[in-house]
């Protein structure tokens, strides 16, 4: 059997592994994203001379990659979501961006400088890349499918879905930062930086966003002619139409490109809240989604299989964990104080800040923009070591945890309703 035939082989294998397993974990306390990990490890150790997973090597093709998984799933995060935007009903949502995410990024930085010695564009650039939450990975902590009532998506569920939709793109500010510090130098690239890479492409991915998503729905939904009225044909590709279009125009418009297609997605909700054919959509992209997540996290255990942790040190993985079990859960904590959510949902939120494809992303895309003065081996090892420690941490907890909280959430609400 020839190479290509047998990565096409087991490329099938993991796409149906895909379809099956959702229906066989379920309830269980172990995560689809941590058996497709565990399988890719099994997989490249066995010996069929599977090409070797890596990403200093295939770095454009991993980017784009990569790229388009965190898009798909941005979109199905939009079309989920089931509450108006709004300052006090996102007032959760806010808290994790405007504070928590600031000072994971920081929190990050300084123990990257004080642990490893690393310079600060490098410093700075492993806070942007181990900042944003990652949609892909979350599915177990994150919003189901889109439903009717408004109010149906409880705080945790709602704040971690939102945040990682959003984050995702706020992370680019803080990767440009980065690049400027270690291509640059000094502080004389902070100005244009705020007006540029802050200002105006978070704006405009937002406006981009806001008009896309409402042109959009009003095709999907109020086209006066038949032909032009997606609603009515239930097609579920049309959310990848959405998604890249979104995203290459905001690009074109030198915006934010993953701001935008996720704004996309909760304005294509907004126009028709309850129509069945956010489900469709959502359907479907979630179905893209779990193929791509499946396919890398495969070669993600074939990673660390073929030896991609050797640049591992100590220290670097100390920085991993600090920022999975102590810097997350307490620039959390901090951020919901006098919030909306309870105690024990803001100790859910604050401790499931899952990493994942989203980071990956961000590192192969700066590492094709500067040198930040570490070899990139040592990056990519204490990224992928977090990433992996995120997956196995949050994949066996989520489950539980979340049973866990929904019962509580119900008990009281019996109590409640007996008085």
């Amino acid at each position: 059997m020839s190479t290509p035939d047998l990565v096409l082989a087991l490329a099938g294998a993991a796409a149906l592994l895909a379809a099956v397993l959702p229906g066989l974990l379920a309830r269980r306390a172990l995560s689809l994203p941590l058996v497709y990990l565990l399988g890719g490890v099994v997989l490249f150790l066995l010996p069929l001379g599977l090409p070797e997973p890596d990403p200093i090597a295939h770095r454009v093709a991993l980017e784009h990659i990569t790229e388009i998984c965190v898009l798909v799933s941005l979109m199905g995060a939009g079309l989920a979501l089931n509450r108006r935007a709004g300052l006090r009903s996102w007032a959760t949502t806010w808290r994790l961006l405007g504070c928590a995410m600031p000072l994971t990024v920081a929190g990050v930085a300084a123990a990257a400088v004080l642990v490893l010695g690393w310079p600060v564009a490098a410093a700075l650039l492993l806070g942007a890349v181990l900042a944003p939450t990652d949609p892909v990975l979350a599915s177990d902590v994150n919003v189901g499918e889109p439903a009717d009532a408004e109010n149906a998506d409880d705080e945790v569920r709602f704040a971690l879905t939102s945040e990682a939709g959003l984050n995702d793109g706020l992370a680019f500010p803080i990767v440009y930062a980065a690049v400027a510090v270690a291509v640059v130098g000094g502080a004389g690239w902070v100005g244009e930086w705020a007006l540029v890479d802050v200002l105006y492409r978070i704006v405009a991915g937002v406006v981009c966003g806001l008009l896309i998503g409402r042109l959009l729905g009003r095709l999907f939904f109020h086209s006066r002619a038949d032909e032009l009225r997606l609603a009515e044909h239930r097609d579920g590709f049309v959310a990848l139409a959405a998604t890249f279009l979104a995203y290459g125009l905001t690009e074109l418009a030198h915006g934010y490109g993953f701001v935008a297609v996720f704004v996309t997605a909760c304005t294509i909700r907004r126009v028709e809240h309850g129509h069945g054919y956010n489900n469709v959509l959502h359907g479907f992209v979630e179905q893209i989604e779990r193929l791509f997540t499946a396919w890398l996290l495969l070669l993600l255990g074939g990673f660390v299989a073929a030896g991609g942790l050797a640049a591992l040190t100590w220290r670097g993985a100390a920085v991993g964990l600090l920022l999975l079990l102590v810097i997350r859960p307490v620039s959390g904590w901090l951020s919901q104080v006098r919030g909306p959510a309870g105690p024990k949902e803001r100790l859910v939120i604050s401790f499931f800040g899952i990493r994942g494809i989203g980071s990956l992303f961000y590192l192969t895309y700066a590492l094709g923009e500067a040198d930040f003065g570490v070899p990139p081996e040592e990056l990519w090892a204490v990224t992928a070591f977090t990433v992996v420690a995120s997956v196995v941490l949050h994949g066996i907890t989520a489950t539980p945890a979340m049973t866990r909280l929904d019962a509580l959430r119900d008990g009281a609400l019996v109590d409640r309703s007996c008085h």
